[in-house]
């Protein structure tokens, strides 16, 4: 028998490797001598850029760039085979990054996140993968555009510095100091959000109050975007309303489609070809796939349900190992998984359940690989 594990980091106690490790000791001592490979797996957020450098064999490329509030701070991104680079916004324009007081997205910009494309293009890559979910951003990437030398200028011809607060000012755009290596470059957007720009379900109404705008701060942001959004149709034609996902991270969407030419794609399966899963299908007879919860929204664009299909589409079963059960958990099961199964054995607080991970996920591999045994032990008697 020929297993393959695929299973999303469990945050704050698993990383995809280490359930990669604990399934394989495990299914040894149920089976015996058994043929198993692992490669780590992420849906275009958290852990994207370490899933696909470690499954690539790629490397990790720690750079100095502007963070959220224009602060210098240490980011990454990774570079693999001979062109490509796969980056995480949330590493230089992360929510997290912002302290907790200072959260207001008139303040933040994406600036850092043109950093990390600019130097991947300095190193060569031209083939570029960037996951933009967890911003702390509503600049509408104007700050990103800016470290790649697009300018934006108010009425007067100023350049602006690309914060949200900028918004309301764009009186025009100017493209000639864009890096010239961007148009050489392919662009890879992952996103799984279709909000437009700007609107009740645009950046700034959908998820301005999570960075920290009140009622008041979003309503200026909102006319500062819907200005923005004007500027943009006047000077390239493009209505950033009309496009899915232009609103995401903040509008990051809307310029890494508008300035770079960005084609957007759902991150699940951007990682999932990135690391070409589909070839390490060839041969396996079950799958183990897993993530910290499932709920309902484990359907819409993660990694389970990626993994789930792809499998399904070559007839391979897969099971998942994961840490707890939400709401509409099992409907997992439309999408290629055939069953669940949970690693908490007992009651216990999430403290508990994240400081004993390892043991617990290990016991748990070892409970679903010996049912998975005693079905085959059925099959050979009937």
């Amino acid at each position: 028998m020929k297993l393959l594990f695929a299973s999303d980091s469990f945050k704050g106690s698993l990383t995809s490797e280490k359930t990669v490790e604990l399934l394989g000791r495990a299914a040894c001592e149920v089976f015996g001598a058994c043929e198993y490979s692992g490669v780590p797996v992420a849906d275009g957020g958290e852990g994207t850029v370490a899933a696909v450098i470690a499954a690539t064999k790629g490397e990790r490329v720690t750079v100095n760039v502007h963070g959220p509030l224009m602060e210098e701070t240490e980011s990454f991104y990774g570079i693999f085979g001979q062109d490509k680079a796969v980056i995480e916004m949330a590493a230089a324009s992360g929510l997290p990054m912002v302290p907790e007081e200072l959260r207001n997205p008139m303040n933040t910009t994406t600036f850092g996140t043109g950093e990390l494309i600019l130097d991947a293009l300095k190193r060569g890559c031209r083939d570029i993968s960037i996951a933009i979910g967890g911003s702390a951003t509503n600049d509408g990437g104007m700050g990103c555009a800016r470290a790649l030398g697009i300018r934006f200028l108010d009425q007067s011809g100023e350049e602006l510095e690309g914060f949200g607060r900028d918004l309301a000012k764009v009186a025009s755009i100017d493209m000639s100091g864009l890096d010239a290596r961007v148009k050489n470059a392919k662009i890879t957007v992952m996103c799984d959000v279709t909000n437009p720009l700007c609107g009740k379900d645009g950046a700034t109404r959908t998820f301005g109050k999570q960075k920290g705008a009140t009622p008041e701060i979003q309503e200026a942001l909102e006319q500062g975007m819907c200005r923005y959004r004007d500027v943009i149709k006047e000077t390239f034609g493009i209505d950033c309303d009309a496009i899915p996902g232009a609103g995401a991270a903040g509008g990051l969407g809307a310029a890494l489609r508008v300035y770079l030419k960005g084609e957007m794609r759902s991150g699940i399966e951007t990682v999932l070809e990135l690391i070409r899963f589909d070839e390490r299908l060839e041969g396996v007879d079950l799958v183990v796939t897993g993530e910290g919860r499932t709920d309902w929204q484990s359907c819409f664009g993660k990694v389970m349900q990626g993994v789930g299909l792809h499998a399904k589409a070559r007839g391979i079963p897969v099971l998942g190992l994961t840490g707890s059960l939400g709401k509409n958990a099992m409907d997992i099961c439309n999408y290629g998984v055939s069953s669940l199964m949970t690693i908490v054995d007992a009651p216990m607080p999430l403290s508990e359940a994240l400081e004993r991970a390892e043991e617990l996920y290990y016991q748990g591999a070892l409970r679903m690989f010996r049912f998975v045994k005693t079905g085959m032990n059925i099959r050979e008697t009937v």
